[in-house]
């Protein structure tokens, strides 16, 4: 069942239990985003966590898409959204097959194996640069866990996007491992660059967002990685 982190946004609980599958959140500023779409075979439907959440299809005005993974986006192949699905232009470039990761990149050869099957094609999928404005919400290119990882910062609900910047733990904040990311040393500057903004609420996609603190959570993790060698 939904729940809500803040005002004007809802978690979609659309989840497995960890380590599978994503979050997915409904923001309402008078317009309504949905960020993210969770896996392709959720643990309760999209379509469904929206309408519980009092909205129907119809009322979403765009989708905000942190990154192009399985567990983010395969949720958009069983809703009929025809609205613009925005996502990190490196990652757009990786969807529609302008650029491709060398099949000896661990996981970029499981993006070029995915794509295949979700293409999101017909999708009016529009590319995303960093400092883009979107509706309430200001775009950071947070490169690392992909080329295009893209957080999203809404000032009215104080909520960051997080996506996989991060993923929240028992132990608290910790970054996506290597077998997961392109390149976990640009992680660790992102994570930096975000812990410096404007927020309370952390949206994470894996693990319970937090309504408050979040922050000061990703400020924890971004000294605890600057000191590790």
């Amino acid at each position: 069942m939904v729940q809500s982190v803040t005002d004007g946004v809802v978690l979609l609980e659309v989840a497995w239990p960890e380590p599978i599958g994503a979050n997915a959140y409904l923001v309402d500023d008078g317009e309504v985003t949905l960020i993210d779409a969770g896996p392709p075979l959720p643990r309760r439907s999209l379509d469904g966590e929206i309408r519980a959440a009092g909205y129907a299809l119809g009322d979403i005005d765009r989708v905000l898409l942190t990154h192009y993974d399985i567990d983010h986006v395969g949720g958009l192949a069983r809703v009929d959204l025809c609205v613009p699905i925005y996502i990190g232009a490196l990652d757009r470039r990786l969807v529609r097959r302008s650029w491709s990761p060398p099949w000896t990149h661990h996981k970029g050869a499981f993006h070029r194996l995915v794509r295949r099957v979700y293409s999101l094609s017909g999708a009016d999928l529009r590319g995303v640069t960093d400092g883009d404005r979107i509706g309430g919400f200001l775009a950071f290119h947070t490169p690392g866990h992909n080329p295009g990882h893209t957080v999203y910062l809404h000032a009215d609900s104080e909520a960051a996007m997080l996506g996989d910047l991060v993923w929240n733990t028992a132990e608290g904040f910790v970054v996506p491992p290597w077998v997961d990311s392109y390149d976990p040393g640009r992680i660790v500057d992102s994570v930096a660059r975000i812990a410096e903004q404007r927020f309370e609420a952390a949206c994470v996609g894996h693990g319970p967002p937090l309504a408050g603190g979040g922050r000061e959570a990703l400020q924890t993790l971004a000294s605890v990685l600057a000191a590790e060698p």
